[in-house]
């Protein structure tokens, strides 16, 4: 697999024993996993907190957090990078038809209107589930074609919210 970063780029490789090499050395490390996004690690007796920050698993791109210092990485396996060469990588981008609830809950506010534009990420209504706000955002860019709810409503899960052009 290949980590690209903003200067360097590394290949990591694990096999069935769990060694691990990276740029074709092996490495050592002696990882503790805190939480699902919090790990301490040692290497060559130096100990690091590592914290993901960001994660879009679609992009594997990643920002992580390593003793303070902030760091944007993207993962590629042996496949992407194939599928990068064959020009087929555009294949696998997220094309937004409908906004679908994720959960049933109330929709507590809606933060577009027809016509608007949004980019993967924005915000674009606010659900409440089990007592919890709940930021839906965009899954790709697009254009808001209709909205099928509105404000004070109760929903269920996959019912259709929003859809776009």
């Amino acid at each position: 697999m290949k980590v690209i970063g903003k200067e360097k780029t590394y290949e990591i490789e694990k096999d069935i024993d769990s060694k691990m090499t990276l740029n074709g050395e092996e490495v050592n490390l002696d990882v503790v996993s805190e939480s699902t996004d919090s790990f301490h690690v040692i290497h060559d007796g130096v100990g690091y907190d590592v914290y993901i920050l960001e994660k879009d698993e679609l992009s594997k791109t990643y920002t992580i957090s390593v003793n303070g210092n902030q760091y944007s990485l993207q993962a590629k396996s042996k496949f992407d990078e194939l599928l990068d060469q064959l020009g087929m990588s555009s294949l696998a981008e997220v094309k937004a038809d409908n906004l679908k609830a994720p959960m049933p809950g109330l929709v507590l506010n809606v933060l577009v209107k027809e016509g608007d534009s949004v980019s993967k990420g924005d915000a674009i209504l606010v659900l409440e589930a089990m007592k919890m706000e709940n930021n839906i955002k965009a899954a790709a860019d697009g254009v808001v074609k209709s909205i099928d709810i509105k404000k004070g409503q109760a929903v269920e899960k996959n019912q259709v919210l929003i859809s776009f052009d």
